[in-house]
């Protein structure tokens, strides 16, 4: 079992950043993909992005590409998400997810594990 936890929400300007962290605490022997997903109020959870298992490898939805970067540490079991220059629409609830394939990292059915979420606001 793992156990994810996010931190770094919270409320930003248009235009402004954030970083976003998710700590991995449990079995956390096994290399693990990375995923971050979203969902504002009414609308289905969306990709955001993920690193792949080893840290080698990142994919972007065209949403946030060029504005959203992911990385991980692996030595201390925890991956960031640093937010910049964000609007409006990227107002959501933020969650984190893993799991041990290497696939499908777009699709949130194919994570088994998942945190509790994090609130990101940004005004205009």
């Amino acid at each position: 079992q793992v156990q994810l936890a996010e931190s770094g929400g919270g409320s930003v300007q248009a235009g402004g950043s954030l970083r976003l962290s998710c700590t991995a605490s449990g079995r956390t022997d096994s290399d693990y993909r990375m995923g971050w997903f979203r969902q504002a109020p009414g609308k289905d959870r969306e990709f955001v992005a993920a690193v792949m298992r080893g840290g080698g490898s990142t994919d972007y939805a065209d949403s946030v590409k060029g504005r959203f970067t992911v990385s991980r540490d692996n030595a201390k079991n925890i991956v960031y998400r640093q937010m910049n220059s964000l609007k409006p629409e990227d107002t959501a609830i933020y969650y984190c997810a893993a799991d041990s394939s290497n696939y499908g990292w777009r699709s949130a059915s194919t994570y088994d594990y998942w945190g509790q979420g994090t609130q990101v606001t940004v005004s205009s």
